[in-house]
């Protein structure tokens, strides 16, 4: 049996793929199925060592972005897509998987072509509240359209309903838990105090950090301050966080990280007392499992429509509270932050709501539906 995995462009593509792997090692070995051959087919592998231990062998696919607005790259990057698609085709003739998994992104659209025209089925999962172009594209060529959000099937046209079934968000394994003990000794936090997670997505997010950065001095006051910056800000930020912080007392209580590895981020989580996010799918499904009171600050509208829906979608459980990025002051998030540190009761009560928010099988539930596809095309 083989099975090829595609998506691409952020962790949000990336890491529901290795969360479905696992749920399918876990069931192969339970089931005591032959082992499958596992490809990950995308424009880059994004994380070689989630891939390497998952088992997937990572094949190089080119795909072109198609922009929102009028740019000569759109041009270019259709040529791109083209060699992609022409990749993708011999590759998956080479290969002949037994059903092509899809998370969607622009990386997604040469493979899920290619896959169609050579009748290899296609499963499609959408994490987003409203569904990105690449799944919106490709539904019409799917056996099956996994769904995240309920709100996100009144997107895709009439012909396809039938197809779709809301599955959840696939977490990975070392995700669904958290380590509170030694947390704050790996992490070198100041005991007795309240512990802010800051998360910017797999890339970081610039306007995040900014906010952050220039509130440090009142932050460090009352909280320490684990803040995940992404690679390409780190040593901006930590150096800004140098200068703002100076000689302040509570210095020693900033700590910025380029990248939160699965075990950092799980202690991280276990001692944080509240939690300030981007408002991607996976971010919050996490968080939800985490069950911390969540402070949302979605990427504008002008730059991606799919984070305000997630984030509201989510603040309707009562775990959370949305900021605006474009109205965001210094004022407005140091004091939504104190409001919940300082009121236990609701953050016991914020932290209850996301209860059954996410499901923690939903990587098992596509694990299943992948190999009820897989398994009759392969015999």
């Amino acid at each position: 049996m083989t099975i090829v995995f595609t998506g691409g462009g952020t962790g949000g593509h990336f890491y529901p793929i290795i969360a479905i792997a696992e749920a399918l090692t876990d069931l192969v070995r339970e089931k005591r199925l032959i082992e499958p051959t596992l490809y990950y087919l995308a424009p880059n592998a994004f994380d070689e060592k989630s891939l390497f231990e998952n088992g997937i062998a990572y094949i190089h696919i080119p795909a072109g972005k198609i922009r929102r607005y009028a740019s000569f790259l759109n041009v270019t990057d259709f040529f791109v897509t083209f060699t992609g698609i022409l990749s993708a085709l011999m590759t998956l003739f080479r290969l002949y998987p037994d059903v092509v998994m899809s998370k969607g992104g622009y990386g997604s659209v040469p493979t899920v072509i290619a896959a169609w025209l050579l009748r290899i089925p296609v499963i499609i999962h959408e994490s987003d509240a409203k569904p990105g172009r690449a799944n919106l594209f490709a539904a019409k060529f799917a056996t099956k359209i996994a769904i995240s959000f309920e709100s996100a099937a009144t997107y895709f046209p009439d012909r396809v309903q039938s197809k779709i079934a809301r599955t959840g968000i696939p977490i990975r394994k070392a995700l669904m838990r958290i380590e509170p003990e030694g947390a704050q000794q790996y992490l070198k936090l100041e005991k007795d105090v309240p512990t802010i997670l800051i998360l910017g997505g797999s890339q970081g997010a610039l306007k995040i950090n900014d906010i952050v950065l220039s509130s440090l001095v009142r932050l460090v006051s009352f909280a320490n301050i684990i803040h995940q910056t992404g690679q390409a800000h780190f040593e901006n930020a930590e150096a800004i966080g140098r200068v703002v912080l100076g000689k302040d007392p509570h210095a020693d209580r900033y700590h910025p990280i380029n990248y939160l590895s699965e075990i950092s981020l799980q202690r991280a989580a276990g001692v944080a007392d509240i939690v300030l996010s981007r408002a991607g799918a996976n971010s919050i499904a996490e968080i939800g499992l985490w069950k911390k009171p969540a402070i949302l600050i979605p990427i504008p509208e002008s730059i991606s429509h799919d984070q305000r829906m997630n984030a509201f979608s989510y603040a309707k459980t009562g775990a959370a509270i949305v900021l605006d990025e474009e109205n965001l002051t210094q004022h407005i998030l140091v004091s939504e932050i104190e409001r919940i540190l300082n009121d236990p009761e609701l953050s016991k009560r914020m932290g209850a709501s996301a209860e059954g928010f996410t499901d923690p099988d939903a990587a098992r539930i596509l694990a299943n539906q992948v190999l009820a596809v897989a398994l009759p095309h392969e015999s």
